[in-house]
This record gives C-alpha cells, sequence and structure tokens, in this order.
C-alpha cells in the first residue's frame, strides 16, 4: 500500500463548483472556462446535488470566491 500524497492539489485556471451529495461532506470539483458555462452547470446540478460556488483559480489560488450579482 503507498502513501498519501502529501503535496496540496494546484488547480487548473478557470472556474471552480464543488457538486455534492445531498447531505454529504465530500464532492467532486467541476471546472469551466468561464462565468457563464458555470451558471449553466449551477442550474444543471442543483436540483439533483448541493452545489457549491468555490470560485476563479489561476495558478492554483483563488482570485474570486464570489458570484457576480446579475448570476444570483
Amino acid at each position: 500500500m503507498a502513501r498519501p500524497a502529501t503535496a496540496p492539489i494546484k488547480l487548473k485556471d478557470g472556474f471552480y463548483i464543488e457538486l455534492r451529495n445531498q447531505g454529504g461532506l465530500k464532492g467532486i470539483k467541476l471546472r469551466r472556462e468561464s462565468v457563464e458555462q458555470v451558471l449553466v452547470a449551477i442550474k444543471k446540478y442543483s436540483k439533483t446535488y448541493d452545489v457549491h460556488y468555490l470560485g476563479e483559480f489561476k495558478k492554483g489560488k483563488v482570485i474570486n470566491d464570489k458570484l457576480p450579482k446579475e448570476a444570483k
């Protein structure tokens, strides 16, 4: 059995949302290229999953973690 990874994961550039099962603690991260694509994905997955917007990432760091006002 191998050791677990110790280095933190660096996310690619883009906008991320996290999908969790209803009441779940862990989820999967989805990356999209634009805010418009994120909004479509949120609308699509919100019927069956708890959707959390993680923000825009560049070089592995969060740039902006708020959705635009017109998106809410």
